[in-house]
């Protein structure tokens, strides 16, 4: 069956605490009517810090569309083979091993696809399919890990590449002074992350069943405005009351497969904000302290999209992974209102030794 391997994570050089974040708004938006609104929204998400690809300076400049996007992919070409070399050297395989490659990104614009400039740059073989994702947002995440594990179903002795590239503070918008737009300016962060599923053998999560789940009539809650300056985020205020409707969509996810959900040994879970995770710990019924792997990378990194899933996973290895044979679920949520959900079991090999400890995530180009 197939492993999800240790992810490798990365995130850039700048960072931004939550007191920065909030003198800047204070500000740069001094008259706004709802800026104590905005302020305690923004201090509720408990964000403590966030990485940027440039000195605040710049990231609050907005040179024009064209420029941003330019940059997105100078900077993804630059990032993205530092974590593709870790997570492949973590999944003990070569780039010749791989056999499609899921790269998902909302936060810039590239076509063909970064992985055809991956194929070409790196030692990947030409026959490698390309499974390029972009209108999932957050959730693409969890996508990515069930195409991954859809694909090595198919075809068993394969071998899948996840990566994830988000730069969230190219989507900044000087101008646009909603409340919702000005929560996202101090909630996310910029990351990178990938991870390898192994067809046949590896240390991780073994994927055993995988889904997918549609809010209904929710599709223009978390949304991109396409303008001329670029991607708009849109956010709407119902969004954190989701996770009433999506608790029971993981419930039934779990119960065919013969698991109780409220009762598993660990949850991956997308930390869109702590009431997203303080909802799903009440619905569940979980302890919160269940989620300490995916709120810590809310601290630390913010929403860093897509990548969060992955990030928190991360956490889970470097704490030491859990008990053999262990349940457990990954779930990312995201625009539609959608949850792409994967059930797993924590696998140990013969002779293999779970890492306690690792590379830490780099605040630079490379590890």
């Amino acid at each position: 069956m197939a492993t999800l391997c240790k992810p490798a994570v990365s995130v850039p050089e700048h960072v931004i605490t939550m007191e920065q974040t909030l003198d800047l708004a204070r500000s740069v938006h001094a008259d706004h009517p709802e800026l104590p609104l905005a302020l305690r929204l923004i201090q509720n998400t408990g964000v403590e810090k966030r990485h940027l690809l440039r000195p605040i300076e710049e990231t609050l400049r907005h040179p024009g569309f064209e420029e941003r996007n330019a940059f997105y992919e100078a900077e993804a070409k630059a990032r993205v083979p530092a974590v593709i070399r870790q997570a492949l050297a973590d999944a003990e395989l070569h780039a010749s091993d791989v056999d499609v490659i899921i790269f998902v990104s909302c936060t810039g614009f590239m076509m063909p696809s970064l992985t055809a400039w991956l194929i070409n740059s790196m030692d990947f073989r030409t026959d490698v399919r390309q499974v390029p994702i972009a209108q999932l947002g957050c959730a693409a995440g969890g996508a990515a890990i069930n195409r991954a594990h859809d694909f090595c179903t198919a075809y068993p002795e394969a071998n899948a590449l996840i990566v994830a590239c988000e730069f969230c503070s190219l989507c900044y918008q000087p101008t646009d002074v909603s409340v919702g737009n000005l929560l996202s300016n101090g909630l996310f962060g910029d990351g990178l992350a990938a991870a390898v599923v192994r067809g046949r053998g590896g240390l991780g999560v073994v994927l055993e069943r995988n889904g997918a789940y549609l809010v209904p009539h929710t599709e223009d809650w978390i949304a991109y405005d396409v303008r001329d300056t670029g991607f708009h985020f849109k956010l709407d205020k119902r969004v954190p009351g989701t996770m009433e409707p999506l608790a029971p969509a993981l419930k039934e996810l779990a119960g065919p497969h013969g698991w109780d959900v409220t009762a598993l040994d660990f949850y991956i879970i997308h930390a869109g904000g702590p009431r997203i995770l303080d909802d799903l710990s009440m619905f569940l019924g979980v302890d919160p302290e269940a989620f300490r792997f995916s709120r810590a990378t809310l601290t630390e990194y913010g929403n860093i999209a897509s990548a969060v899933v992955l990030d928190a996973l991360r956490r889970m290895f470097e704490e030491g992974g859990t008990p053999d044979t262990a349940r457990g679920i990954l779930a990312g949520f995201g625009p539609g209102i959608t949850a792409e959900m994967t059930l797993g079991r924590w696998s140990i090999p013969d002779g293999k030794i779970p890492p306690s400890h690792g590379l830490q995530p780099q605040a630079q180009y490379g590890f």
